[in-house]
């Protein structure tokens, strides 16, 4: 007996929904709701409905704690992606998804539907893609089968976003050895859209027909819901079977298509949603399950690529470049066409219905019959309990301090890190500067695109540096949002709201759960106090390797308006003479920082974050531009002070001379809170006092130079910044290749 010919009562006697991801309480549930044992199909209905992936069981309860709400949010959590308002009737619609257990097993393939789906998010919402970004985490390039996930994961994103034509305009690339074997890959998308433009996903109105447009379904990404749902381990890193295959060029037409339905064929169209994970089930009664509709689906209709596929397999099957839509009954005709004209199938397969059913017929045969609610709503929501991790607890351990004797082979060391070195040999792959929008692309502290036909423009990051999370989970939460805002901030832009990806390992271990909640916490009080609300978003759980969890990982992806393009600030010095200012304080953050992981192997100790003073410094630098006062500015992250000065200098020809109490070791201190600015001396009255309310001090001004001077508590010394920056260039490429 196969288990595709089981009956129900054979499925509850082997247990066998425990393959999918239920629990025995989970289907006991599920047979009181139905007052019946669920048939085959049906279990395999609710076991990807009823996954962490698509219910958000076991993260509900976390999410409840964000901050979502604002004058400028059109649309929060709830939709395909979040919606905030920029003036003059438009908007900005943005999201980021996670794909991580997929491109672990398949690293292309993984990232390029991660890719694609997120896309599908964007223009499902009537908004045109305009940008990608990543955030990438793998472990040490001294493996070589993470050597081999790395080039295939960006291959991937570059060989999916580049045949759409969407550049792919910046992102992080991170290294730790907490990722072996479970990379984090987060894509996130970035649309525009006229306010009268705006789609939800939903089947309203008795007798519209359910159309089905875009690719034909075949067996690639069954269970693909459920896989993203469970711990990754060797037994089953072999699911070939949950991973999707990509065609980015009918990605390319069906986006065409959708839009050209939503600008030119309003009247027609009630409803439209992607079919992402979960595919045909979870599309068709979310969105019933919105409009309070029943649905009813005849799967004969459904365009199949394969023979004899069966209602749990077209239900379940996550195949790429497909959409739901509900027309207008009478209209089927009118959008058959449309997608004809764009060599597309569209195909009524079903219709709304009175009720709250979920119906589907095969072969004339009743195959599902469930209430909508129960699968998009009714799912268990766990109440999970936390513990302090034990890393946590435990004696105070003697703060961490540098040694650093010569501030260059410091700086040599640090630029030998993966992390800390120009990630351009990475990004090169990618297109950014398709549709020649884009202003600001990969390399810099955020990717700015102008707004076509405006002054304005968007600044688009994506940030976490996990190790803070790591040693506190709720500053660590607040300074990911933070650093991110500072990005926004040092390109001339205001924060506008953010996206985020969830990564942790499994929410079921106590401390675990304790990281997410948290983390979650320090999220919401920093969007709130930076007026930055959470629009859209992504929890990926379960990612763990045989060394145990990921690093917790909640990675933010930020979107901030520049008013007018002459407000644009970049990162690199422009003028000789112009005077350096540090903005924010310097006292001695070495805990999570690159030069303890470096100098420790390990990471330990207290983090020091003061939200406040954050808020402070970002609208005293965002203000000081708008004055006209500043010529250049950069955040200070990773690598602190220093790192942040070197990467002032590359890609020109300029230097500076410096002089500051700090000693060597606080120059890699990495407070948060802090900036890099330089001013123009005609602007220096004014811009010190503008700063009189903020912490300030005056380093010195920029030179024309190969040499960094600079003068500390403990001495002059001088960095060659050429050498160090051939270096920072190349040390990728080679660890990639050897």
């Amino acid at each position: 007996m196969t288990l595709q010919a089981m009956t129900a009562e054979e499925m509850k006697e082997s247990k066998a929904y425990r393959e999918w991801g239920l629990q025995d309480f989970e289907y006991d549930k599920i047979c009181e709701i139905l007052d019946r044992l669920p048939n085959y199909t049906e279990t395999g209905v609710f076991s990807v409905m009823w996954s962490e992936h698509c219910s958000y069981k076991n993260s509900k309860k976390v999410l409840r704690q964000f901050y979502t709400e604002g004058p400028q949010v059109l649309q929060g959590p709830g939709e395909g992606a979040g919606i905030v308002d920029i003036g003059d009737e438009q908007a900005v619609v943005f999201k980021m998804e996670s794909h991580n257990h997929p491109s672990a097993v398949e690293p292309y393939e993984g990232a390029a539907t991660g890719v694609g789906g997120i896309i599908r998010d964007i223009f499902s919402m009537g908004a045109r893609p305009i940008a990608m970004l990543d955030s990438l985490r793998f472990g040490e390039l001294d493996n070589p089968h993470t050597r081999y996930i790395v080039n295939g994961v960006v291959d991937g994103i570059g060989g999916y976003g580049n045949c759409i034509g969407i550049p792919t305009v910046g992102g992080e690339t991170c290294f730790d050895p907490s990722y072996e074997g479970n990379p984090l890959v987060n894509a996130m998308c970035v649309g525009l859209i006229d306010h009268k433009n705006i789609q939800k996903g939903q089947a309203k109105g008795l007798g519209n027909s359910i159309m089905y447009v875009g690719a034909k379904t075949g067996r690639d990404g069954i269970h693909g819901a459920t896989f993203a749902s469970a711990e990754f381990s060797e037994e089953n890193q072999g699911q070939r079977s949950a991973i999707q295959v990509g065609d980015p060029f009918m990605e390319k037409l069906l986006m065409e298509a959708c839009l050209d339905l939503i600008e030119n064929h309003q009247e027609a169209l009630v409803g439209i949603q992607d079919m992402g994970a979960a595919g045909l089930v979870s599309s068709s009664s979310e969105m019933a399950s919105k409009a309070n509709s029943g649905v009813e689906l005849n799967l004969d209709h459904v365009p199949q690529r394969e023979t004899g596929m069966t209602p749990y397999e077209i239900l379940l099957s996550e195949s790429q470049e497909r959409m739901l839509i509900c027309v207008n009954k009478g209209y089927e005709e009118e959008v058959r066409e449309l997608f004809a004209s764009y060599d597309l199938d569209a195909v009524t397969i079903g219709k709304v219905v009175e009720g709250n059913r979920y119906t589907i017929y095969q072969h004339g045969e009743l195959v599902v019959d469930i209430p909508v609610h129960s699968l998009a709503e009714e799912a268990p929501v766990y109440d999970r309990e936390m513990t302090l991790p034990q890393h946590l607890r435990g004696e105070e351990k003697e703060a961490f301090l540098p040694k650093v004797e010569n501030l260059e082979e410091a700086l040599d060391e640090l630029f030998h890190m993966p992390e800390m070195v120009s990630k351009k040999s990475l990004y090169q792959t990618y297109d950014s500067m398709v549709r020649t929008n884009t202003v600001v692309g990969p390399g810099s502290d955020a990717a700015v695109l102008r707004v076509r036909g405006t002054r304005k423009a968007l600044a688009m990051t994506t940030d976490c540096n996990a190790r803070y999370i790591y040693l506190d989970p709720y500053k660590g939460g607040q300074m990911a949002v933070a650093e991110a805002a500072r990005n926004i901030v040092a390109t001339g832009g205001k924060p506008l709201a953010i996206t985020d990806c969830l990564n942790f390992g499994n929410p079921e271990d106590p401390e675990i759960y304790y990281e997410l909640w948290h983390s979650a916490k320090g999220i919401s009080d920093a969007c709130r106090a930076l007026e930055a609300p959470v629009i859209s978003g992504n929890v990926s759980l379960y990612n763990e390797n045989q060394n145990g969890a990921i690093y917790p990982t909640p990675t933010i992806g930020m979107v901030g308006l520049i008013q007018d393009i002459d407000n644009l600030l970049v990162n690199k010095f422009k003028a000789e003479g112009d005077l350096l200012y540090l903005i924010g304080k310097t006292e001695g953050a070495y805990s999570a920082s690159q030069i303890q992981k470096l100098q420790e192997g390990r990471i330990y100790g207290a983090i020091q974050f003061d939200l406040d003073e954050e808020v402070a410094n970002q609208t005293a630098v965002y203000e000081a531009n708008l004055a006209n006062l500043l010529s250049s500015c950069h955040d200070l992250s990773e690598g602190g002070l220093i790192v942040a000065l070197l990467e002032m200098c590359f890609n020109t020809k300029y230097s500076a001379n410096l002089k500051t109490d700090l000693t060597k070791a606080q120059l890699f201190s990495e407070e948060g809170s802090r900036f890099l600015v330089t001013v123009s001396k005609e602007n220096q009255a004014k811009f010190e006092e503008h700063c009189q309310n903020i912490a300030y001090s005056l380093l010195g001004e920029v030179t024309i130079d190969d040499k960094l001077s600079i003068e500390t508590a403990e001495g002059l010394e001088e960095i060659n910044v050429r050498r160090i920056e051939r270096s920072y260039n190349e040390v990728l490429p080679w660890l990639l290749n050897h």
